[in-house]
């Protein structure tokens, strides 16, 4: 029959619609439906989906009068919880092709909502095109006119306006164009920008005249009649340094001009000199020009010397925004009568001096540098225009045991879903298939029947669409690297054509990347002009510290949502199923395709990261894949090109370290009285600005003598360096977190304000990057191997922190005393970088929050403004470890009921233990802290010991995860984790873990002795060869530390270790038998007696001796096998309904899931007890 999509919906018109598909005009089944609603109260959306799908069977157009009795059936079925639960056998059994195919998928579900909102739609835009379409050869652009963006229509340069939403900023080398500015010979740079209009509409936008330079101090007696020998001294230095001339340069120094600019790097009396601004021809000309400057340049009565270069190391793109005043995601004006607009031309029209059309955006356009306007993020400026974002995911048909290899494995599905910015649902949600397809509700189908078919379509589907920002999950390191390869391999030569310049290849490069953040990873780059490539993996990892970064356990993190997580061998068997099976696999290729779109909306994502590009004044691309520095390296040349100063190139040399901050030595205890905590706001940029500390402030050695500065005119910091006061000139790094901080301010005024919810995510975006921005001007002063390292303001900073700290303390426990009428003493028990907590006494909460706000009000008084002691939280009671890890009751919004349990550094929030370690502290301090009841808590650890030295603890529990940053060689001892992937690489090198990736392990048990290292194995490998887990190891190594941290405090250090690792509760120990490894590899095996374990020379059940009890030992076994069938389909049946259908085989793989491990050890266990039953042979 032919298989078309049925939206779930309510209503005779729309029943109509579906059945006319199916059966015409069948009066009976509306009639029939019209009797199930009125009589048996069943949900209209519930039936009309059993509907669906019974009619959907062929039966239905032989026999109609079967609708009624079964849609009876399922209604029945819905409101009794589901289906019969059975043993194994019934859980497990699959469907066989023309069976009853029941209710569609949670996500299925919401598929139907999305087609139900886009019925109106439909009108105005065109059908959506939601069906099942054989496409093979015959694949074009107008099969859902939904994919194309809305109509352009033509621009009138002398009369239009372009205003766009710059989106993606790069440049390229090409030939000027007749009536733009610039150098009119050869090829010169061109800044090209790509963005959108408020009506959607793409732009590409060249912007031509603009030309790299750099500056250099102009010598001793330097006159401008020395400039052309110079810039011909220079031109002629350059061209004779270069290896090869392949773009035949004649010219490569554009002019050299005298300017008066002042240096930086320190205070020097505002002393203005001369430098020469030497503008090249190319950037890439920048770098051997610099470098023969600095060797050692001659020029006519000048001798040899070395010249410093200034601004030399500035990216081409951050010179052209700085310049322009352009930032990140910025709106760009074109007036009219600026710019021309190119057309489409032929190959025989293409003209050098008047180009055609080179992208594939509706509007492209030529402008010169000078003549466009930047518009400032404020006001109606900070709007987002509808950019599109494509989600996709790739699924491939691995062989057995192997991951697939694109050389080898085919592409058999690619899942995409397209959503406009600021709309919550996609809007495009369709599936290439290779082979035929049931139909999904909600979404389109296009079947192929050749791969390099559906690949091709794919690429020009993606051409036609033309995404703005493409996303996905690990799309940067295994989806476009494979499609791309794979594509090579078939030989689909425009496939690789997905960026939006027409002619220029997507080409794959290896690209290393090392942070003290990220640490090191290995990724893949893919070049896509144009487009943002948006991967939401690298997004997590850079901005959340999670136990595991799997699309399962993120979606679960974040949306308390999870989703199948299907092994590869898995999908292969899926693919060679039949269309209900290849159906299966494409709603779960759609899901991966959908959640990356829901986690970049409840993250804001997108808009989070085009505040701080707007704040930083970057392209978006460069927070995406460029370090911290490039951030602070932009907003410090916009503020010094105001002042007319310039930035040196420092060469990265090994600075020496710094004191950090102080830590006030921790009064360990348990605490049952509130603790006030009083934390300073933005310290270390509160501290930059009240004591001016600055590149352009910082005094040399020698410096006051040197310019005759008075004591008044300068501040010595408690590491002994100098800076100016703003008195005498004012710092250009205060100014700029001035900026930051009140600009945030505002932000956060408006964001009070406002009432439109997406204009508050982009204030709310807003006032979080400027915080960020405010914080990482510090770490920039303070990075050895920086773009401008100041190892003088770093540790001037941190001085200052640690005097604060210590003037903190001394004030507050000055005061809050008895003999000035306060009810006790207080003290300060601790003290952290930038807040004190203070036991002031008091025995409630509130008395602690009011005194709390008092102290802090009074302490802020002693400081120079704009540094100021806050009054945060109240502990209560606080449990204080050591430094750096403590736990409490957080009180800040009320004094009656607390905001959470609070830990620091505690193995409740570390991610280097096994979940059983954050499971057993987080219910221990719940216990001490909410339920105040420390004997129940040391029970609790007791109990939990007992149980992991019998082997009770499921292996879930056990796993550890550690992050692979390095390889084997690159370690100096050997790492349990590492170890583990090496030997997983062996196994099978497709699926071993990767550089970046976080390896999953447990500890095995081993030859006495043997390291940790040689003892991890994969926690699927322990359960499928019942490998024994070394329960010692987890209790010494896992366990025992974190339990006497917490403990020690409230029972004391001596008695803590004596009473929860050691007495009655450790000494039941069970061990397993391992199927593998040491001695079992050279056991033969033998059958023993069910009865007494005497071993058989048969396969019998029992010996001769338990023949009599036979019938009873088989009562027993059946009994535990029922046990187990019963625990296994409760397990069975909650993963079903976590992937949405309690009527599907479960096929999810997730090791991020606790009833993973437990299914696949109950599902062993039964199949080796199903074994022992048969040997009684009834």
């Amino acid at each position: 029959m032919t298989s078309v999509s049925i939206p779930w919906k309510t209503g005779l018109v729309t029943i109509r619609k579906c059945f006319r598909a199916f059966v015409g005009e069948s009066s009976q089944i509306e009639d029939e439906w019209r009797e199930l609603l009125s009589t048996r109260g069943c949900c209209e959306e519930v039936a009309l989906i059993r509907i669906y799908n019974f009619v959907n069977a062929p039966a239905i157009h032989s026999r109609p009068d079967r609708f009624h009795t079964h849609v009876q059936g399922m209604d029945y079925k819905r409101r009794n919880g589901g289906p019969f639960v059975g043993g194994a056998s019934q859980a497990k059994r699959g469907k066989t092709a023309g069976e009853w195919e029941d209710s569609p998928s949670q996500f299925e579900e919401e598929l139907s909502m999305f087609e139900e909102a886009e019925m109106e739609a439909e009108e105005t835009e065109g059908q959506a095109g939601h069906d099942v379409i054989p496409v093979g050869e015959l694949f074009s652009a107008d099969l859902n006119p939904r994919w194309r963006r809305p109509h352009a229509t033509p621009l009138e340069p002398s009369s239009d306006t372009l205003v766009f939403q710059q989106i993606d900023l790069d440049y390229y080398l090409g030939a000027s164009v007749a009536g733009m500015p610039g150098q009119s010979q050869g090829k010169v740079p061109i800044i090209r920008m790509f963005g959108v209009t408020d009506s959607g509409h793409s732009v590409c936008c060249h912007v031509h005249g603009f030309a790299p330079y750099f500056y250099v101090p102009a010598p001793v007696g330097f006159k401008p009649d020395y400039l052309g020998e110079f810039k011909r001294e220079l031109n002629a230095a350059v061209l004779k340094d270069m290896r090869s001339n392949k773009d035949n340069i004649s010219i490569t120094v554009l002019a050299v001009e005298i300017t008066r600019k002042e240096n930086m790097y320190g205070y020097h009396g505002k002393r203005i000199m001369d430098f020469l601004r030497i503008t090249m021809a190319m950037p890439r000309l920048i770098a051997p020009a610099k470098r023969l400057l600095e060797q050692g340049f001659k020029f006519g009565p000048f001798s040899l010397q070395g010249y410093q270069s200034y601004e030399a190391n500035i990216d081409f793109e951050i010179r052209f925004m700085v310049d322009c005043d352009v930032v990140g995601c910025c709106w760009i004006e074109l007036p009219k009568g600026k710019f021309r607009v190119r057309e489409e031309k032929s190959m025989a029209e293409t003209d050098s001096q008047y180009p055609g059309k080179v992208s594939l955006c509706q509007y492209e356009v030529d402008v010169g540098w000078t003549d466009l306007i930047s518009h400032p993020a404020e006001g109606d400026w900070q709007r987002i225009a509808p950019l599109r974002v494509l989600s996709f995911d790739i699924e491939c048909a691995g062989r057995k045991g192997i991951f697939p290899e694109a050389d080898k494995d085919p592409v058999i599905q690619i899942a995409s879903m397209v959503q406009r910015q600021g709309e919550t649902e996609p809007f495009i949600r369709t599936v290439f298939t290779l082979q035929s397809c049931a139909s999904i509700v909600g979404s389109q189908i296009l079947c192929f029947t050749q791969e390099k078919q559906l690949l091709q379509s794919w690429a020009e589907f993606l051409r036609t669409v033309d995404p703005d920002i493409i996303t996905g999950y690990n799309i940067q390191n295994f989806d476009f690297p494979y499609l791309l390869n794979r594509a090579a391999t078939l030989k689909v030569n425009l496939f690789p054509y997905l960026g939006r310049v027409r002619g220029i290849k997507s080409v794959l490069r290896d690209l290393n990347f090392q942070s003290k953040q990220m640490g090191r990873r290995e990724n893949k780059t893919i070049n896509m002009e144009g487009r943002v490539q948006f991967d939401l993996l690298q997004v997590l990892l850079r901005d959340y510290k999670l136990r595991s970064y799997t699309l399962n356990a993120v979606s679960f993190h974040f949306l308390q949502e999870q989703k199948e997580d299907v092994q590869h061998s898995i999908i292969t068997d899926l693919q060679n199923g039949n269309e209900q099976t290849r159906r299966r696999l494409a709603v779960y290729c759609l899901k991966d395709a959908y959640l990356p779109l829901r986690l970049l909306q409840k993250l804001m994502c997108v808009i989070n990261y085009m505040e701080m590009a707007r704040v930083t004044g970057v392209p978006l691309t460069y927070l995406l894949s460029r370090g911290q520095q490039i951030k602070v390296v932009s907003q410090l040349l916009r503020q010094a090109m105001k002042q007319d100063l310039v930035m040196p190139v420092v060469k990265p040399e090994g600075g020496e370290d710094y004191t950090g901050a102080t830590v006030i030595e921790p009064e360990k205890g348990y605490y049952s009285l509130p603790i006030a905590t009083l934390d300073f706001s933005s310290l270390y940029p509160s501290i930059m600005q009240a004591h001016n500390l600055c590149y352009t402030t910082l005094l040399q050695k020698g410096s006051v003598e040197k310019l005759g500065l008075s004591p008044d005119d300068f501040i010595k910091t408690p590491t002994g360096d100098q800076f100016v006061k703003s008195s005498v000139r004012k710092g250009l790094l205060p100014e700029i977190l001035e900026n930051l901080l009140s600009a945030r301010k505002r932000a956060k005024t408006e964001l009070k304000k406002e009432t439109d919810p997406f204009k508050k995510q982009v204030l709310d975006g807003r006032q979080l990057a400027l915080k960020i921005s405010a914080n990482s001007v510090y770490g920039f002063t303070g990075a050895q191997v920086g773009k401008l390292p100041c190892l003088e303001i770093s540790q001037s900073v941190t001085g200052f922190g640690r005097q604060m700290i210590e003037q903190t303390k001394q004030l507050v426990e000055s005061k809050y005393i008895i003999s000035n009428g306060y009810q006790a003493d207080a003290k300060v028990i601790y003290g952290d970088t930038d807040s004190v907590m203070v036991k002031l006494g008091v025995a409630t909460v509130r008395e602690a929050m009011d005194i709390g706000k008092e102290a802090a009000e009074w302490v802020s008084s002693h400081f120079t403004p704009p540094i100021k002691l806050e009054f945060e939280k109240v502990y209560y009671p606080y449990l204080l470890i050591n430094k750096k890890r403590y736990a409490g009751l957080y009180f800040s919004a009320s004094a009656d009921t607390h905001d959470k349990m609070d830990c620091k550094g505690i193995e409740t929030v570390r991610r280097d233990n096994c979940p059983l370690v954050a499971n057993l502290i987080n219910t221990c301090l719940q216990r001490i802290l909410i339920d105040r009841d420390p004997q129940g808590a040391v029970d609790h650890a007791k109990e939990v010991i007992s149980d992991l030295l019998c082997n009770r603890i499921d292996i879930s529990q056990l796993v550890i995860t550690k992050e692979l940053t390095r390889t084997a060689q690159e370690y100096a001892g050997k790492q349990a984790h590492v170890e583990l992937a090496e030997r997983m690489r062996k196994r099978d090198a497709g699926s071993a873990p990767n550089l970046g990736d976080r390896v999953p392990y447990v500890i095995i048990k081993a030859a006495k002795g043997a390291a940790a290292y040689m003892k991890s194995e994969d926690p699927i490998y322990v359960l499928e060869n019942t490998i024994p887990i070394d329960t010692q190891y987890y209790l010494e190594q896992q366990l025992s530390k974190p339990l006497l941290r917490i403990f020690e405090p409230i029972l004391g250090e001596s008695k803590a270790e004596s009473i929860l690792l050691k007495g009655d509760h450790t000494r039941c120990k069970t061990v397993l038998t391992s199927k593998v490894g040491g001695l079992m590899a050279f056991a033969q095996k033998r059958s023993t007696c069910i009865g007494c374990k005497a071993v058989l020379k048969t396969d019998a059940a029992v010996c001769d001796f338990c023949k009599k009890k036979e019938s009873e030992l088989y009562q027993k076994e059946i009994f535990h096998l029922n046990t187990l069938e019963e625990r296994f389909s409760r397990l069975w049946t909650q993963c079903q309904r976590c992937q949405g259908s309690l009527h599907e085989d479960v096929l999810c793989t997730s090791r991020d899931c606790p009833i993973f491990y437990m299914r696949k050890k109950v599902q062993k266990d039964l199949d080796d007890q199903s074994k022992l039953v048969s040997r009684f042979g009834w």
